[in-house]
């Protein structure tokens, strides 16, 4: 296997590690969460103009609501940008104050929701400490597992967003990792 097959393929792994870890520990706790991410305090979703327009439940064209938006009149917790458009500051219209959110298990439920606060990202886990739910001491072990025998997880906190942490996997030695110098 060539090693951006390698590459590819040890994302994937991680993907699935990070989506079966928020399966497991993030998702059961949302329901009693202090702070849920669909008040969108902490999360900015990327939305489509369909998502906006169901979400919001709009009836007007595109073209009408960009021009309210531009102009102050529309949704204060949205911004247009690159074609699409960013819902920040207020709870998404789709969450409801019992804690559940009506397009949860549908296709147009936004990645972000799916991704926060566990996601692969370029081949590294990113985990957002934000979420109260992520715990790193028990998510390490799900990517370890996931990497596969003698791999190392190391943890790195982002220098300017420190609840940022990635979580990137280092082989173990001898498997193209730390090679000792000879000794002279």
């Amino acid at each position: 296997m060539s090693v951006p097959d390698k590459r590819r393929a040890l994302a994937a792994e991680l993907a699935a590690a990070a989506a079966a870890y928020q399966e497991a520990a993030v998702i059961p706790h949302c329901p009693k969460c202090a702070e849920p991410c669909c008040r969108l305090n902490k999360l900015v979703l990327e939305l489509t103009w369909k998502q906006v327009r169901v979400f919001w439940r709009l009836d007007e064209a595109r073209k009408a609501f960009d021009r309210r938006l531009a102009a102050g009149q529309g949704p204060q917790e949205i911004r247009a940008g690159n074609g699409l458009y960013y819902a920040h500051g207020k709870p998404c219209p789709a969450y409801d104050d019992a804690g559940s959110c009506r397009v949860y298990g549908q296709e147009i439920k936004p990645p972000g929701c799916s991704d926060f606060p566990v996601y692969e990202d370029g081949g590294v886990v990113m985990a957002d400490l934000r979420c109260e739910a992520v715990d790193l001491a028990a998510l390490a072990p799900w990517l370890a597992r996931a990497a596969g025998p003698g791999a190392r997880i190391v943890q790195t906190a982002d220098k300017t967003f420190p609840f940022l942490v990635t979580l990137a996997v280092k082989p173990a030695p001898g498997k193209g990792g730390a090679r000792r110098r000879p000794r002279g």
